[in-house]
């Protein structure tokens, strides 16, 4: 009898110990979710267990991007349940084939889709956007600054150089071997783990809508150009500026179609060469005519409505932030990046300082928003051309790039998309997925009809978007993800990044819309 006393006597005191202990474990954990932190459950820690298994198949040699997607792994099932959620971890940062939710095709199969790209073809992708079009636009900024345009040129290209792999180290993370490990595959996956755990896919949101948006406005900056430059080329024609763009813009319809990288990559390559027979034939005549160069012209003065303006154009002219992680996950050999990105803005500052430079010592006060306006009808007409077709090549990257984004977000985010898969099970485009791509070449003309103030939109997108996505974003999310990583000079430089960056934009975007305001009222026309 006294045995099963105390046996009772035990159950009900180890029965109140557990509840004790859970009530207290339960309010641990709301206190630390209040704070921000999330305890792991036992579905997370199954999850980490396979995160280990994947990284020590990873230390054996396993190519990491042959793991499935998330609804790979939900339709094989079987074996594939530790690895469903892990396609963080593919290494090459594409993520899975249009296809491979419909056919459940074999991995290996499915990775031999999209091809790599070199060093050199991800230079030529990069050079493509931060030496493009909007150097035209550079002379115009020397205008209203001065020496101190000049010095942001070279300022922009190393902040821009910097936050570019500072971006991308935030994609990778160190494994318990301190191996690095790519662990995420695009900026919104960067955002989205900064927001964590309390907004998950806030930080994604934001950066999918200001992607959307830079690369739709570059998109339409270059229809602008496009037009522009056509009609100061052949002005005796009957034939409008907005006649121009729907011209261009019915040559861009072809971009629809682009299915890889591989393709942009040789559009670029063109656009390049073109770019180069454009800044000879530009500095040639600027040298021809050194002796009434106006040095007394270039001060420190600068104007103070004006400037801010120019420093939106400057920012935007360098903004790749948008391709780099796509573009470094596409790389057949990544560990070139570093060295790909120094020398490629190197260049890019070298070129542009003296372009500005010399373009605005030959007609100082008289520089107009697009320099080659300033030229002479005959060498203009030639000069415009190739500008034009540098223009049209430079449409499909930013296109390419906006229509993976609207299709990640809205067609293939899994059992999140709002709308349907636009790919077929063999994993050919739809027809009604071609039509909004269509659409988007459409829009991008309208906007382009409407809009029609190339160095305006460009400050007021570099204003509002470049600085975020290549100042801000990438020195916040830094110091977030490796903090404890990070040396004291390079906090210093994030927060300094930041500061600056926040101070352009606010102000940069003030003035690029009251010249916007001000060009509508009174109907000022480029």
């Amino acid at each position: 009898m006294a045995t099963l006393i105390r046996g009772k006597i035990s159950n009900k005191l180890s029965n109140a110990a557990t509840a004790v202990s859970n009530k207290s474990t339960a309010k641990v954990s709301g206190m630390f979710a209040r704070m921000g932190f999330q305890a792991a459950t036992d579905e997370e820690a199954l999850g980490f267990v396979a995160c280990d298994d994947l990284d020590y198949d990873h230390r054996q040699g396993m190519q990491m991007d042959i793991l499935s997607s998330d609804e790979i792994g939900g339709e094989g099932g079987g074996d594939g349940d530790g690895l469903v959620g892990d396609s963080h971890y593919q290494r090459d940062g594409t993520g899975p084939p249009h296809s491979a939710s419909k056919d459940g095709g074999s991995p290996n199969e499915l990775s031999e889709v999209k091809p790599k790209i070199t060093a050199w073809e991800a230079g030529w992708n990069v050079t493509n956007a931060i030496q493009g079009m909007f150097v035209l636009g550079l002379p115009y900024a020397i205008l209203h600054g001065g020496y101190l345009g000049l010095f942001l040129i070279i300022f922009a290209a190393v902040v821009c150089c910097y936050t570019g792999k500072i971006l991308i180290a935030c994609l990778y993370e160190e494994d318990e071997d301190g191996q690095l490990v790519r662990v995420r595959d695009s900026y919104v996956d960067i955002a989205n783990a900064c927001c964590a755990p309390r907004f998950p896919t806030l930080g994604g949101h934001i950066v999918n809508v200001a992607q959307i948006i830079e690369l739709v406005m570059t998109c339409i900056l270059y229809v602008v150009v496009s037009g522009n430059l056509m009609y100061n080329s052949f002005p005796n024609m009957p034939i409008s500026q907005k006649s121009w763009a729907i011209i261009a813009t019915a040559a861009l319809l072809p971009c629809a179609f682009l299915k890889s990288l591989k393709a942009v990559s040789k559009f670029s390559l063109l656009c390049t060469m073109a770019h180069f027979v454009i800044n000879v034939l530009v500095i040639a005549y600027c040298l021809s005519r050194a002796r009434d160069w106006a040095w007394d012209k270039v001060k420190f003065y600068i104007d103070v409505k004006k400037f801010p303006i120019s420093i939106g154009i400057i920012v935007f002219s360098y903004t790749s932030q948008i391709f780099l992680p796509s573009l470094e996950g596409n790389m057949q050999k990544p560990s070139e990046f570093h060295c790909m990105m120094k020398w490629t803005h190197i260049a890019a500052c070298i070129l542009k300082g003296l372009f500005a430079l010399v373009a605005y010592l030959t007609w100082a006060d008289e520089t107009k928003e697009v320099i080659t306006d300033n030229l002479p009808p005959t060498i203009r007409a030639v000069v415009n051309l190739f500008l034009v077709a540098k223009a049209l090549l430079s449409y499909p990257l930013p296109f390419f790039a906006a229509v993976e984004v609207l299709e990640k977000s809205f067609f293939q985010d899994g059992g999140r998309a709002f709308f349907p898969d636009c790919y077929g099970g063999d994993g050919r485009l739809k027809s009604w997925g071609l039509t909004l791509r269509c659409i988007l070449v459409v829009f991008t003309l309208l906007m382009a009809i409407y809009v029609p103030h190339f160095a305006l939109l460009m400050g007021l997108t570099g204003s509002l978007t470049g600085a975020g996505l290549c100042f801000l974003l990438p020195s916040i999310f830094h110091l977030k993800l490796l903090w404890r990583k990070l040396q004291w000079h390079q906090v210093f430089f994030d927060v300094s990044i930041f500061v600056i960056g926040g101070i352009c934009s606010i102000s940069g975007f003030i003035h690029s819309i009251e010249g916007l305001i001000e060009a509508f009222k009174y109907n000022i026309e480029e």
